[in-house]
């Protein structure tokens, strides 16, 4: 046995799954690059051809919405509820954090930034605090529910039957 887990057998190296599940893993694998690649082209779309603004406004929605994790009042709806400016409802941020989120560089951040604000996606307040706009939770909120989440079940489902299949074959 090598220490990746497989053993070593005659001249041969044998995966330690059944060819099955082998089989089942590679489908889910090539179900998952597909989505992955239609949800790529999608953001390349609604982001103006620039893949950095919906990986920046995703790590400034995620800290901004990380209060609903720890908490918050379940009533809570952070599109109707959140004010956006200096007593943001969410959990505001900055550029230093989400540069550091990212590992982009500071200056990079901060001009992809200014065009999120352009377009409406996030508000910044006079102290350079960062927060998604009304637009943002409003939009994709409601691409969430009616495309994205739809989809994903979906896919999930296909996934889980896959999965199950080659073990209730041997099992």
């Amino acid at each position: 046995m090598t220490n990746s887990g497989y053993r070593l057998h005659g001249s041969g190296v044998h995966h330690p799954l059944g060819g099955g599940r082998r089989t089942a893993l590679r489908s889910v694998a090539i179900i998952l690059a597909r989505y992955q690649l239609r949800k790529l082209k999608r953001l390349y779309s609604e982001f103006d051809h620039d893949m950095m603004l919906p990986m920046l406004l995703g790590e400034i929605a995620l800290y901004n919405i990380g209060v609903l994790e720890n908490g918050a009042d379940p009533r809570f709806d952070p599109v109707g509820d959140a004010f956006i400016g200096p007593e943001c409802a969410l959990r505001p941020c900055n550029a230093y954090s989400i540069a550091a989120a990212t590992g982009l560089p500071r200056e990079t951040v901060r001009r992809k930034i200014g065009r999120l604000v352009e377009l409406g996606w996030i508000e910044r307040s006079d102290n350079g605090q960062l927060c998604v706009s009304r637009k943002t939770l409003e939009h994709f909120g409601h691409i969430l529910q009616s495309r994205d989440l739809p989809e994903l079940l979906e896919i999930a489902e296909r996934v889980r039957v896959l999965v199950e299949r080659p073990a209730e074959r041997t099992g």
